[in-house]
């Protein structure tokens, strides 16, 4: 069956690939994109903001990576036509054990990065990579991936942290911040959460927080038991060193912006209060289970709904370009159905 694929050839220039596709794959499913959401790096490629070495290796490719879809066919027997699921863009080698993540896997690939990811007419996965979920908004259920790393870092945190977590700092007052601040509170509910940003119209979306303060207003005797940076870009750096700055001796700092270059970290204090870095990315099946059922609780569910614009939906290539130029003056989560 002939697929159309909505690949970026260039920054700002999207064109159709059709592709024939082979649905008799008794180990797989197919699944029509429902709901999307963007992602800073599907910004960053469409913008052409990577490297141009970078950019030549990954085009052309269909952008997208957080998408829920509908079933319309699966020869595994798993799911049944018409089951809303999640889909995950991580493809492994094999699924994460005991002690290793399937997203850092030598050999595992990245569904809109450097292979195309849900812009297309259709979907074809292996059941292992699709979460079914019921009784969620999909506007909200779209962002289910995003959520989904979240709770990998958290999950990363709590095995690597000490067991005092009475007090937890996140720099950032972006979405992922929101996701990690809603995250925490979800896992920890009895955790003072402490919120530093730099546009006090976005802290005050974090009113369940303990605390709320501007990067420049920042209490001299401010501290706290962990950190999580959600800054990334340029501000990496300077988020970094104040939660070395801030944090008790032996705290655990959860890495989670991305930076497009490296950035300048105080080491020494790192080494004289013997703190832990962990470094998270992505995310694995079980995370996307644990975000489906966090959207599962209603409040958090109404949360979420906070940090989503819901754009009109997708029905040709203008629109395309469209949802990527609105985006761009989004605060937090750009949304949309995919009618193309």
């Amino acid at each position: 069956m002939i697929n159309q694929i909505y690949q970026l050839i260039k920054p700002k220039f999207i064109n159709v690939k059709y592709n024939e596709e082979n649905l008799n794959d008794k180990n797989k499913l197919v699944i029509r994109p429902n709901y999307m959401a963007l992602c800073h790096a599907d910004q960053r490629y469409y913008q052409g903001k990577r490297d141009p070495k970078v950019l030549s290796k990954k085009l052309p490719m269909a952008l997208i990576h957080e998408c829920v879809g509908i079933v319309i066919s699966d020869r595994t027997n798993t799911y049944k036509v018409g089951q809303k699921v999640v889909m995950i863009p991580n493809q492994p080698p094999r699924a994460s054990d005991e002690e290793f993540y399937e997203n850092y896997m030598s050999g595992t690939h990245f569904l809109s990065s450097g292979y195309d990811g849900f812009m297309r007419e259709f979907v074809v996965l292996p059941k292992d990579r699709v979460v079914e979920y019921d009784g969620v908004e999909d506007s909200v259920a779209a962002i289910t991936e995003f959520i989904s790393v979240g709770m990998h870092a958290m999950d990363r945190f709590m095995k690597n942290s000490h067991s005092k977590k009475d007090r937890i700092a996140i720099i950032g007052d972006g979405s992922l911040a929101y996701v990690m601040a809603n995250i925490i509170n979800y896992t920890l509910p009895n955790c003072e959460i402490i919120v530093i940003g730099r546009h006090w119209e976005k802290l005050e979306l974090f009113s369940f927080a303990k605390e709320r303060y501007i990067t420049d207003d920042i209490p001299a005797d401010l501290s706290f038991d962990h950190g999580v940076e959600c800054c990334g870009g340029d501000g990496s750096g300077y988020a970094i060193n104040d939660i070395i700055k801030y944090i008790k001796p032996q705290g655990s700092l959860v890495l989670m912006g991305v930076s497009e270059y490296n950035v300048n970290i105080n080491t020494r204090d790192v080494l004289e209060k013997g703190l832990t870095l962990l470094g998270s990315s992505r995310s694995s099946r079980v995370d996307f289970e644990k975000a489906v059922e966090m959207l599962s609780n209603k409040k958090f569910e109404r949360r979420f709904k906070n940090i989503i614009n819901l754009e009109t939906p997708v029905k040709n290539i203008n629109d395309i370009h469209r949802v990527f130029a609105t985006d761009l003056n989004t605060a937090f989560k750009t949304v949309f159905k995919w009618e193309v």
